[in-house]
């Protein structure tokens, strides 16, 4: 077997390229050092070093770095709103199109494959992966802050300038609120990692190929895949996936630490949201130890468990009609409404797009390598119909029955009796955002021992996330391989923990938001030409079937 560093053994320029690689197998030149590293001599020097840069001067320049992360945000969400919006409204039309279209037949893996997993375990890792902390931190928060603050399209928000209820108005705010968190968290999102995966997936499988982001890009580049070009793609994919990462740890170490103080009155700092990242992290290395199997299967289908035991005592705890009610209105609106809240252009509601919207599209694409990587790897066997209509639906369902009845049980408490409200006073008036679930808890039974196992979750979620990242990013360091030695496995976890600390350090909230949108912007390109890559792959399968 020759390498693929070896011009001469690159399979040809057509969609039926095959090649006799098998996944899994040392297929770069990698260098064995005194730990037991085997790496991607390139890859993984330059995106480590730059780890390592990037940690060093934020910790001693805090504040300088502070001012150029807002800078960034404001650039990306201001400036480049419109070409966000479109990229993604695209993959969300190239997804739709890939269903109906004959390219639905063609099996990932080829024509005698079957699933590794089955359904339970699949949605389970898609679930645990992909969802991440997403669901606790931003079930209440956003449908009760789009109802009465950002308001997508328009709407009238139920407080006047007054602070005084106008029920007339509680019912159409209610319903775009809630559609307006479905729009963050549903089929547009899945669609970015649909693309990710689906390349990824097609090339190795189908095309023989290392499993690493640049072996996307044979049909543009040639051998120069195993170049430079090469290098670039992937140490773009790595960096792009540690700062989404990043943002996601640093907001679970908010909540974790708001909840904490919630029940147990612990400060809420910024010292003890690095302790509670390093001793995170810390869990996270043993469960990366431990493997895909050992570690991350079994951790997704415990989380699984943990949070369909919380949705279900939220869901009967409070006042349940009312939640069922608000998850179909929200959904309903979110249907009728989908192209107006899609739209890139002629809208008046910039508060709702711009600060959420776009850093939304910017954090689906910055998680993009790792999670449509993760996918890919769980999803061999899959029929590219199958596989695009479940990723799409089957998550996007079920966030929104979480977040519709999370969010229409805390905006029930909150008009029921605004005074009082603890979800007024943490999303509304002083603007607590990882107090926010905790606020609704506050007003169902139980609520000492729900809002600990909502800590739990977070952590859990916290470390899955850290997890399955750092097998990511190890498999991209390491030029395809799929067991690469654990002690790089570990290593990557740890520079995760340290970049969400840095961010932290560096400007809280918003460097976590310019760290996802920096990365976004250039991989972004790097997807809108995976999806020609992905045309030519599967143009190449038809033909090979109809042979």
């Amino acid at each position: 077997m020759n390498s693929p560093n070896d011009p001469s053994s690159s399979p040809p320029m057509s969609g039926d390229m095959q090649t006799d690689y098998v996944v899994g197998q040392d297929n770069i030149e990698g260098q064995l050092g005194p730990i037991g590293f085997d790496i991607h001599n390139r890859v993984f020097v330059v995106s480590a070093l730059a780890s390592v840069v990037f940690i060093l001067l934020t910790l001693m320049f805090p504040e300088r770095a502070g001012s150029m992360f807002q800078s960034i945000v404001a650039f990306s969400t201001g400036t480049l709103d419109w070409y966000f919006m479109i990229v993604v409204d695209f993959f969300v039309l190239f997804c739709i199109a890939l269903v109906f279209l004959p390219y639905g037949s063609v099996r990932l893996g080829g024509p005698d494959a079957r699933p590794d997993y089955g359904y339970l375990s699949w949605f389970s890792m898609l679930f645990a992966a992909g969802i991440g902390i997403g669901l606790l931190f931003f079930g209440v928060l956003e449908p009760v802050y789009h109802a009465n603050v950002s308001l997508p399209l328009g709407v009238t928000s139920p407080f006047g300038g007054d602070g005084e209820l106008n029920p007339d108005a509680i019912a159409d705010a209610s319903a775009l609120g809630i559609a307006g968190t479905y729009l963050h968290w549903g089929i547009h999102g899945w669609a970015v990692y649909v693309v990710m995966a689906l390349a990824l997936a097609l090339f190795t499988y189908n095309k023989g190929l290392p499993f690493s982001i640049r072996s996307a890009f044979f049909p543009i580049l040639g051998d120069r895949v195993w170049g430079w070009w090469g290098h670039v793609i992937d140490i773009l994919a790595v960096f792009s996936t540690l700062f989404g990462l990043a943002t996601s740890l640093g907001l679970g170490a908010q909540q974790a630490n708001a909840g904490m103080n919630f029940v147990f009155g612990l400060d809420v700092t910024t010292g003890t949201q690095v302790v509670i990242i390093l001793l995170v992290t810390a869990a996270a290395l043993v469960s990366v130890w431990r493997g895909l199997e050992g570690g991350v299967k079994k951790l997704s289908e415990v989380n699984m468990v943990l949070a369909v035991l919380f949705f279900f005592f939220v869901l009967f705890a409070g006042p349940t009609l009312v939640a069922l009610s608000g998850f179909w209105t929200g959904l309903v609106t979110y249907a009728k409404e989908f192209v107006p809240l899609s739209a890139p252009f002629g809208r008046d509601d910039d508060a709702y797009r711009q600060a959420w919207t776009i850093f939304y599209w910017a954090w689906w694409i910055s998680w993009a390598p790792f999670v449509g990587m993760f996918i890919a790897r769980v999803s061999r066997g899959r029929t590219v119909r199958e596989f695009v209509t479940c990723v799409l639906l089957i998550p996007s369902l079920f966030i929104f029955i979480w977040m519709g009845v999370f969010g229409a049980t805390a905006l029930d408490q909150l008009y029921a009796n605004p005074g009082a409200s603890l979800v007024k006073e943490y999303v509304i008036d002083s603007y607590n955002p990882e107090l926010s679930l905790f606020g609704m808890l506050n007003e169902l039974p139980l609520t000492g021992l729900m809002s600990t196992l909502g800590i739990i979750l977070a952590l859990i979620f916290f470390i899955t996330s850290s997890d399955s990242g750092s097998l990511v990013i190890d498999t991209i360091t390491a030029g395809g391989k799929i067991d690469a030695p654990r002690p790089q496995r570990m290593f990557w976890a740890t520079v995760e923990g340290l970049i969400a600390i840095v961010l932290l350090i560096g400007g809280g909230l918003s460097a976590l938001q310019a760290g996802v949108t920096a990365t976004a912007i250039p991989f972004s390109v790097v997807m809108l030409l995976m999806c020609y890559t992905i045309i030519v792959a599967l143009n190449g399968e038809l033909r090979r079937k109809a042979t």
